[in-house]
């Protein structure tokens, strides 16, 4: 190596040749940037400034998990979790304006809240407290293979008097997605191709919504929240499927799905002052209504010779409402104490139809295809928290909840499911770089209630059939996360994961010879995260910064027909993504590598693995005139990748470990360009 290199070398590794880093130091370990860290790449939006941020990853929070405590995701903003569920983080973050947010603080959950404590990090967006009117308007055009070009919009505005601030979006997504390609059905012992198919879907998505909020701030511990938002989407897939049998007539069949959606949140929170801390009372209520259409014909020469037809109408709701006390110093500990209650419920009807030749339709009766599934559930909660020493703190809490859940229509099942669910997590941040969190959560999952209806998959040929037996899976989760701040403002993260999992939620078979969701035995998922986020300057590339996210993972279960062990259904055995970017002023360019194996699905009598692609490549540039305007010109999928899915099929089931057909997909979406204009005010 020569003398050059070796000097850039090592400039990289002691972050020598860096510029100085625009963060601090806050108070409890928080890494603080400042609003004029960002102006380098400039945002728009706060979701814009969110992603910016060195080392962060942004967590939506889940949603598979029961209590509204433990779904948080890792934002806060001004120190408070928002009170909405149908208003992602995303989406909550992007209507509100770049030019309102004061501050960035990142810190360690404990800090913002026990809701987030076994959180290695959590972001606290704080805004500016400057009056007036603010806000951004985006507008999209993306242009599809077949030449089409579909615009999409939206607007969001922010306005703040005195202590009151308001905030207003709407918006009207629109997504266009033709894609292409084949089937291939093989004999799997011959390998003989016994049918070909060429299959073209036109798909389209459309979403027109509404949201806004409004924020009190009286004072320490005085403050208020109300949000809103509504929506309506529509979702329509219209297939051609040329059909090439090995024996038998060319057939044109014809697929149609016409999905739509109205939803409605209304939320809100409201926090007083109380016994030297202060309590909290959340509400959330959620409606959403679903009607479904779709038919799947078989026809020669345009005429049909067969076929099936479905419509789903359901309706589902969730109200919840929260009371928390909480106070920062009781003896020396943070303390917080609470009570929860929740009602959700789905009323669902499912309607299927064979169709003969001559158009007559004959009722299907899938097991529990019409039905109302209830569950009031309560919880009481105690969380507590403290420093040990000037390194070290622990967290620890207790959750007790009870529900009461009812199935009626086709079937009636009825049961109460109670449950302890403590959590213990040790915090270290020595001085220096280094910090290290260890925690072990029991969690319990959230139902999907549409797991207990049955439904046909006209699309896949098959019966998802419901399962009213059903009940949560449970786990004991141990998490080691250890992370270093690298070069500067960078950051290498290591997070080891061991799961164990009582009543994995994966599919059972039915006595209607159907499978369906149900719960298997014990199984584990073990993995390994890695996360290095690092900025080029310091071997000549100025503005760069490469982002690189790792997971592997590992889980067993014990299979119902093979009585082997297997993965989970649904789980891949490794991710990955490596973003560059890079800012020179005006302008700015990104590429990110992505991609993932097929997940396999373990059915009745096939292993469905959809969803495989690799290498997923998305590229943009970036011109900004001025610092309140950005045109993006991108391109998704650059080297045009199809999508691949096989399906193996055994007979009866998979207790015959002898496959008899190999079904294999592959489709194509091609590149997609899109041109974005963004623009701030006020």
């Amino acid at each position: 190596m020569g003398t050059k290199a070796r000097l850039l070398a090592a400039a990289w590794l002691l972050g020598a040749a860096m510029p100085v880093a625009a963060q601090q130091a806050g108070a409890g370990g928080r890494t603080v940037y400042e609003a004029a860290y960002f102006t380098q790449y400039s945002p728009s939006s706060a979701l814009e400034i969110v992603r910016r941020v060195p080392g962060f990853t942004l967590d939506l929070g889940s949603q598979e998990v029961r209590g509204f405590g433990q779904a948080a995701g890792n934002v806060v903003i001004n120190g408070n979790r928002p009170s909405s569920k149908s208003d992602t983080l995303e989406t909550i973050l992007a209507r509100i304006p770049a030019n309102r947010v004061a501050r960035v603080e990142v810190g360690t959950g404990d800090l913002f809240g026990s809701e987030f404590s076994g959180r290695a990090q959590v972001l606290n967006l704080i805004l500016t407290s400057a009056g007036g009117l603010a806000g951004t308007v985006t507008a999209t055009a993306r242009r599809d293979y077949t030449g089409q070009v579909t615009p999409e919009g939206s607007v969001s505005a922010l306005y703040r008097r005195g202590a009151s601030s308001f905030n207003l979006s709407a918006g009207y997504n629109n997504a266009h997605t033709p894609e292409e390609g084949t089937d291939t059905v093989t004999a799997f012992s011959s390998g003989v191709v016994t049918e070909r198919r060429r299959k073209v879907n036109d798909i389209t998505e459309r979403e027109g919504f509404v949201s806004g909020s409004w924020e009190h701030q009286g004072g320490v511990n005085r403050v208020a929240h109300l949000n809103f938002r509504a929506e309506k989407e529509r979702f329509e897939l219209d297939q051609t499927n040329d059909v090439f049998p090995l024996d038998g007539p060319v057939r044109d069949d014809r697929l149609s799905q016409d999905y739509r959606t109205r939803e409605f949140e209304l939320g809100g929170d409201i926090t007083r002052p109380l016994w030297g801390g202060a309590i909290k009372l959340i509400g959330l209520a959620t409606r959403v209504h679903r009607d479904e259409d779709e038919f799947s014909f078989n026809r020669i020469k345009s005429e049909v010779i067969g076929g099936y037809e479905q419509t789903v109408e359901s309706q589902s709701n969730e109200t919840l409402a929260r009371l928390v006390w909480s106070t920062q110093n009781a003896g020396g500990w943070n303390v917080e104490a609470g009570v929860e209650g929740v009602l959700n419920s789905l009323d669902s009807d499912v309607n299927l139809f064979e169709v003969d030749e001559s158009g007559g339709r004959t009722r299907v009766d899938l097991p529990i295809d019409q039905a109302v599934v209830k569950e009031w559930r309560g919880e009481a909660f105690y969380n507590a928290g403290r420093s040990l020493s000037p390194t070290l703190r622990l967290d620890f809490g207790f959750t007790f909840e009870a529900s009461r859940l009812t199935v009626r229509g086709d079937t009636e099942a009825e049961r109460t499911l109670r449950f302890l669910k403590p959590k213990f997590v040790l915090d270290w941040r020595p001085k220096g770089a280094w910090h290290a969190q260890l925690s072990l959560i029991r969690t319990v999952a959230q139902l999907d209630f549409e797991d207990f209806i049955s439904s046909a998959e006209l699309t896949n040929d098959r019966v998802n059939a419901g399962n009213a037996d059903l009940v949560p899976q449970r786990a004991w989760e141990g998490l080691l996360t250890v992370e270093r701040t690298i070069f500067g403002d960078g950051l290498a993260k290591i997070e080891l994961g061991y799961n164990r999992i009582e009543k994995v939620q994966d599919r059972v078979p039915t006595p209607e010879g159907f499978d369906a969701p149900g719960n298997l035995g014990t199984g584990r998922q073990a993995f390994v995260k890695t996360t290095v986020d690092v900025p080029l300057a310091g071997i000549g590339i100025k503005g760069g910064r490469m982002t690189w996210n790792y997971r592997l993972q590992d889980t067993s279960v014990e299979d119902p027909y093979t009585h082997r062990n297997r993965r989970f259904s649904g789980f891949t055995s490794w991710t990955y993504d490596l973003t560059f970017r890079q800012d020179l002023g005006k302008y700015a360019w990104s590429v990110t590598y992505a991609g993932s194996p097929r997940e396999p699905y373990y059915w009745r009598d096939e292993i469905d693995a959809p969803n495989g692609r690799d290498p997923f490549i998305n590229a943009y540039v970036e011109y900004r005139p001025d610092p309140a305007t950005t045109i993006t010109l991108g391109a998704d999928n650059v080297f045009n990748r199809p999508g691949t899915r096989s399906r193996l099929f055994f007979a009866p089931d998979r207790s015959n470990p002898d496959p008899y057909e190999l079904e294999f997909r592959e489709r194509n979406a091609h590149v997609t360009g899109y041109l974005r204009f963004k623009r701030s005010f006020g």
